[in-house]
């Protein structure tokens, strides 16, 4: 018996050191494992300005040293400056519609005219102010987000508006898509744009709900005529304030009756219908093709996007998941991905003032170039936004962006190109 308990215990104690050795060669070979190697200029480039609006000469130099996944990880990093951006006086007031119509046709006109200034200098303004490249990350996303969740000053007409909705999509621009969905359900901006503020039981306007599912979640193809109509039965009811224009809940104007949508059934509401369409993979497919084109390439690998989607979709719509995912794709590092993408008039006016670390002239100049160039901030053309890719290239705009590369690669000096961009044909008018 006593032979057999020393058995054991030696036995015992031999296993222990045999798991205590190999637990040690684990961790050595951990500890040993070669650290992942600096990406260098020319990946360090590549990622600040598909990420961002160029790459600053400082951000490069930093950017270079770190690896691939470490950069990712950098960009990803949420950042203090969340979503705040000073507002200029022109644009602290909202200006109701009763009050607007107590002015005469060019009182109103000039009002607008001078708080869409206001607006888009504004956003330029705090676009070439983000310092970081994590800042400018989320200065991209939101004019992404701008591009997808479209409104325009020109039909909401209220400058006010337009930025509370700017200010949302900057708020939710790297975090959770759902969220932002919902909360862009319900901005005055879009009630407005999309008919929604006027929508009731009995005459709903379907609006929103066709957009909603076409353009901003399931695309086109994945549900029918009836679900449209169904759906804008359960948006009834979302509307505004108009003295404060607020959003405002009117239970008494919303249809609460039985209604399906996708197959699904019930006395549902607007926000029941947004998480039935989070609920259906086409909509993280959806995304998924949208952030490819703006990130990647023209063309999605549609076996990447599936395997992206799932992951974006099973992390709940996180968006660091997609864009780590994307950013870290074979894809976006492959060398016939590389410049691939045609710069849209932002990204090339703001880009190339800071990857040649100048100092541009004022904004409402900057704004009316970008207006020039087919990239009207707050005014996209309709509500599938602006196209992009080739879109952007035409006689008259090609011949504006070489005029203005020549002047930077020239540097003929900061108060040459003011004098190029406050030509009348640049003024907002």
């Amino acid at each position: 018996m006593m032979r057999s308990i020393r058995f054991r215990n030696s036995f015992m104690k031999l296993l222990m050191r045999l798991l205590a050795g190999l637990l040690a060669a684990a961790s050595l070979s951990v500890v040993a494992a070669p650290a992942s190697p600096p990406m260098g200029v020319e990946d360090a480039r590549h990622l600040l300005s598909r990420a961002g609006f160029g790459s600053r000469p400082g951000d490069l130099a930093a950017f270079s040293q770190l690896s691939r996944a470490a950069a990712i990880e950098r960009l990803l990093a949420d950042t203090p400056r969340a979503a705040v951006l000073p507002i200029p006086p022109e644009l602290a007031d909202y200006q109701p519609p009763a009050k607007l119509r107590e002015l005469s046709d060019e009182e109103r006109r000039d009002l607008q005219r001078r708080t869409g200034i206001a607006l888009r200098v504004w956003w330029l303004d705090g676009m070439l102010a983000a310092e970081s490249p994590a800042e400018q990350l989320r200065e991209r996303m939101t004019l992404f987000w701008h591009n997808h969740f479209v409104s325009s000053v020109q039909k909401v007409k209220s400058a006010r508006l337009m930025l509370d909705q700017n200010r949302l999509l900057r708020q939710h621009a790297t975090g959770n898509f759902g969220e932002l969905l919902h909360a862009v359900g319900k901005d005055p901006a879009m009630l407005v744009y999309l008919d929604s503020a006027s929508s009731r039981r009995g005459s709903p306007n379907e609006n929103f709900a066709r957009e909603v599912m076409e353009l901003f979640t399931l695309g086109e193809g994945n549900y029918s005529e009836q679900d449209v109509k169904q759906a804008a039965r359960a948006f009834t009811g979302w509307s505004i304030e108009p003295a404060t224009g607020a959003f405002r809940w009117r239970p008494m104007i919303h249809d609460d009756g039985e209604k399906t949508v996708l197959g699904v059934s019930g006395r549902l509401d607007g926000d029941a219908v947004l998480d039935i369409l989070l609920a259906q993979p086409q909509t993280a497919e959806h995304l998924t093709r949208k952030l490819w084109r703006e990130f990647v390439s023209p063309t999605p690998d549609e076996r990447d996007v599936r395997r992206i989607a799932a992951r974006f979709r099973g992390a709940g719509y996180d968006l660091r998941v997609a864009l780590r995912e994307l950013l870290g794709s074979r894809a976006f590092w492959a060398g016939e991905n590389r410049q691939t993408l045609i710069k849209s008039p932002v990204d090339f006016v703001v880009g190339s003032f800071n990857s040649l670390g100048m100092e541009p002239p004022d904004a409402a100049a900057l704004a009316g170039l970008l207006r020039q160039l087919g990239q009207d901030l707050f005014a996209p053309p309709n509500v599938k936004g602006w196209p992009g890719g080739e879109s952007w290239i035409n006689s008259s705009t090609l011949l504006t962006r070489k005029q203005m590369a020549e002047r930077l690669l020239r540097r003929e000096g900061r108060e040459d190109l003011r004098q190029v961009m406050l030509d009348p044909a640049y003024q907002l008018k």
